[in-house]
């Protein structure tokens, strides 16, 4: 469905002027309207304007058939005024450019201007000439009377008297209408129904259709399916995409890419590309490449930490020195630092920023592997996951799509919220279909969540993915977290904001080694989408967290004007009580002379 403002304002402003020129000022019924149509009509000897206002012809496309009998006449004109008085003109006209019916090919129907635009033309709504408009606001009063594949004249002639109704109204100068008459009607050859523009996302629909409708219900005729799917992010998403891939240089040629786009706090899915090329309708890899996903599992295993606020928290400190274990087939298992180096005692906000394995396995390990297994179960991913310690480094192959329902966890502070590509689904009659419920998980560890939130918000900010602050992003607050499988094979980034969660992955299909670090690929395509998307800061609720300056080679609490002291979040009551004052620097100063 697209919005008013991406169809042309010659297809707007003329359509008004052939259909309901008094639209912007009745109520849904305009009796002048009809007295107008009817005279100008009877002068012309042959159909010029419509009598019924835009509203009511919605009306009739989309509850009522085509009966012209008084009693049909009378719901039209009663439905119409309902929806005047809850809509507002803008919305009215924006569902009837997309709902009016303009043309049949076999059993499928073509709906709407865009639609339209694509069976005839072959191109976007956006792209029509004059004369290509005149001709599809001429066919709104008899799709098959004025066909012109099938009655090329009779469409030519009511082409004609459109055109001359522009002049007349202003909308187009005598030269403009000259051209246009005299161009021909330009219709393509082959009658092809509208092509696919976003046929990843439509992928997630028949899933998701198939899952909470019965199969009996649709293989109903007339259902009309109504999506999350929002067009200016898609197209954003997509040119994010691709500029990324396309700047990589040619050497990245055989690179692919996918991305996924939701509602920070409900989950709809807005935008999903699963290629490189965002209109290939073949492999989906944002619903089926499942891929390592590397250091995007980390914020869950300080999730896990983080429930135990007795023992762990933002300011613990971390063994971050060699793993070296003994594995069941005999192997060891010795991984290390992305920069081969060892960093100590960590703070476990510092351990996350900057995305430090050895850290994060001590930890995992101190936890148990199987508690992080649990975790992942619990969201019921339908994936493999086994319960190794390599798990803790992101030895488990998801989906892009996958990712996104584990990161909308903490997007929607702390509720587990099914991702969702469905609005709902009305039968012919306008009826709603009954449909499954879905409701979000009871939020156990919502503080929790937010403190781990809230170091994701470090990794924006002096992480691996301070490139977003580095760029002018800095004022969106965002959290997220870098993702590179083993020998930079898959480059993954998972990020949030107070309005939307994005996930974008860059690999190849061939599994080969890709040379891209998780904060060189996946996360420039989700820069590249955020300079353009508007989107709102993220704000953590501060209910249930208490904020303590902290030593932070130590972890215990100090007074926030020594040196080096940080301010972090705690869960309210655990904040630690041991104290550092600055002794150390007070016998500095006195020693400096500087007391």
């Amino acid at each position: 469905m697209l919005k008013l403002e991406q169809f042309p304002p010659l297809l707007i402003a003329g359509l008004q002027a052939i259909e309901d020129r008094d639209f912007k000022r009745h109520h849904g019924i305009a009796f002048t309207s009809i007295a107008r149509a009817l005279i100008s009509n009877v002068l012309a000897g042959h159909l010029v304007q419509g009598g019924s206002t835009l509203t009511q012809q919605l009306v009739k496309n989309l509850f009522l058939d085509n009966g012209r009998n008084f009693t049909r006449k009378l719901n039209e004109a009663v439905i119409a005024l309902l929806i005047e008085a809850r809509y507002d003109k803008h919305r009215i006209l924006e569902t009837y450019m997309n709902e009016v019916f303009l043309g049949q090919q076999g059993g499928q129907a073509v709906h709407g201007f865009a639609a339209a635009s694509e069976f005839y033309f072959g191109r976007d709504a956006k792209d029509l000439k004059p004369a290509e408009i005149a001709l599809l606001v001429g066919m709104v009063q008899g799709p098959s009377i004025y066909d012109p594949r099938r009655h090329a004249e009779a469409a030519l002639t009511r082409r004609s008297i459109v055109l001359n109704a522009f002049y007349e109204t202003g909308l187009l100068d005598e030269a403009a209408l000259k051209a246009a008459r005299g161009s021909a009607l330009g219709v393509s050859d082959t009658p092809g129904l509208p092509r696919n523009r976003y046929p990843a996302f439509l992928d997630l629909v028949r899933v998701q259709l198939r899952e909470n409708y019965p199969d009996a219900q649709l293989q109903r005729a007339g259902l009309a399916v109504y999506t999350t799917l929002a067009p200016m992010t898609q197209t954003l998403a997509e040119r994010a995409l691709v500029q990324t891939l396309d700047g990589l240089g040619r050497k990245q040629a055989e690179l692919e890419g996918a991305m996924i786009v939701t509602g920070a706090r409900d989950g709809e899915v807005q935008a999903l590309i699963g290629a490189r090329d965002p209109t290939d309708p073949g492999f989906d890899r944002a619903l089926d490449a499942r891929r390592p996903i590397g250091s995007l599992i980390k914020p869950f295993v300080n999730l896990i930490a983080l429930t135990q606020p007795q023992k762990y928290s933002l300011a613990t400190l971390l063994d971050d020195s060699t793993v070296d274990l003994a594995m069941p087939n005999g192997t060891r298992w010795t991984p290390q630092n992305d920069d081969h180096e060892t960093h100590g005692r960590v703070p476990l906000i510092d351990a996350l920023a900057q995305s430090y394995n050895l850290a994060t396995v001590h930890l995992g390990l101190d936890l148990g592997v199987d508690k992080v297994h649990g975790l992942l179960e619990s969201f019921g991913l339908d994936a493999d996951i086994n319960p190794n310690p390599s798990l803790l480094l992101g030895a488990v192959d998801l989906s892009p799509y996958q990712v996104a329902q584990l990161y909308q966890y903490f997007a929607a502070d702390g509720h587990a919220l099914p991702l969702r590509a469905l609005r709902g689904v009305v039968d012919a009659q306008g009826k709603p279909l009954a449909r499954y419920g879905v409701k979000s998980g009871s939020g156990n560890y919502i503080q929790s969540a937010r403190l781990a939130s809230f170091a994701m918000q470090q990794v924006t900010q002096t992480g691996t993915a301070r490139a977003i602050a580095d760029q002018g992003l800095a004022f969106l607050h965002a959290a997220g977290k870098t993702g590179t499988s083993d020998s930079q094979r898959d480059s993954w980034f998972a990020g949030f904001t107070g309005a939307h969660l994005a996930v974008a992955w860059i690999g190849r299909d061939d599994n080969k080694v890709t040379g891209l670090w998780g904060r060189t690929g996946g996360l420039a395509a989700w820069i590249a989408l955020f300079k353009k998307l508007p989107s709102s800061p993220l704000s953590l609720p501060a209910d249930g967290i208490e904020r303590v300056s902290i030593n932070p080679q130590t972890g215990a609490r100090t007074d926030a004007q020594c040196t080096g002291a940080r301010e972090l979040p705690f869960m309210a009551g655990f904040a630690p009580q041991d104290t550092d004052h600055c002794i150390l620097q007070e016998i500095q100063s006195v020693f400096s002379g500087n007391p």
